[in-house]
């Protein structure tokens, strides 16, 4: 497939989003990613997804090459604006979403907030507490801290390569995910050292708001079919959690995938990809 270039999207915030058109034909398909990734990991996904879908993929605000408006705080209200921004500057008729963690969570917030965007949602662990009475914005969770920690400089493509392969989460993903993740993940300098596109203090702040989202209490506003899948493994959020936000929800279905945790559509794309085609042909009731 040739290389198609990014399509650059403003939103109503003035952040500046990308999205990428990854081929493929059928019914459109928007992919958003998990915190501190971008939309080119997903191409493992789509190369078995391409058959059934025309598949997009975005670079939400503070990752990849995407910017984010100065007054934005880190609510992710933010990236519901990104992909419904993303939606109507593509002139995209009802396209299914698909969404990982924050992403899963980004799909169920944009469709809350412009119910009918979607004709439906296939959200692998979305971020979505099980709180009518979210908390405020939280610098000091294990997640921030670890991020403000976080290696950002490496001195070459081949070493943050080595480095992120080396241990948990990348350790586990597809070869071709974490080749994906640091190739489009970082930036060259002039003296040929690499560097996170994804800023530490950027990521810290999305998980700063990861439970103070309204998600979960406007659940009953999502009225397309949207199918919840989350991993077998101990990282998974896990079926527990799924029920309780499936109960809020008119039309949904569980799917358990077996083998893989919560960076499941990353470790094997390929039983992500099968499961999101039998969503598609088995719609939720």
């Amino acid at each position: 497939m040739p290389d198609r270039p990014p399509i650059l999207v403003t939103t109503r915030d003035g952040s500046e989003v990308v999205v990428y058109d990854l081929g493929g034909s059928g019914q459109p398909l928007l992919m958003s990613h998990a915190t501190g990734l971008h939309g080119r990991v997903f191409q493992p996904l789509v190369a078995d997804l391409r058959d059934r879908f025309r598949c997009f993929s975005i670079d939400h605000r503070a990752h990849g090459v995407a910017r984010a408006a100065e007054r934005w705080t880190g609510d992710w209200r933010g990236f519901a604006d990104d992909l419904l921004s993303a939606v109507s500057a593509l002139g995209l008729a009802a396209p299914m979403g698909f969404g990982h963690s924050s992403g899963g969570a980004a799909m169920l917030l944009a469709e809350e907030a412009e119910p009918g965007t979607f004709s439906s949602l296939y959200c692998f662990e979305p971020i979505i507490h099980p709180n009518d009475d979210p908390p405020s914005p939280n610098f000091d969770n294990p997640l921030s801290i670890g991020a403000l920690r976080r290696r950002e400089c490496f001195g070459s493509f081949e070493e943050a390569l080595a480095s992120f392969g080396s241990k948990p989460p990348f350790s586990t993903v597809d070869p071709d995910v974490l080749a994906a993740y640091v190739q489009y993940g970082f930036e060259q300098h002039a003296d040929g050292s690499v560097h996170l596109k994804c800023r530490p203090a950027d990521e810290a702040r999305v998980y700063a708001y990861a439970n103070s989202h309204r998600g979960y209490s406007r659940l009953g506003d999502v009225t397309c079919p949207v199918t919840l899948a989350c991993g077998t493994k101990a990282d998974s959020r896990g079926v527990d959690v799924l029920e309780a936000v499936a109960l809020r929800m008119r039309h949904r279905s569980i799917e358990v995938i077996g083998g893989v945790g919560h960076f499941g559509p990353l470790e094997r794309p390929d039983l992500v990809a099968a499961s999101i085609i039998r969503a598609v042909d088995t719609p939720p009731a």
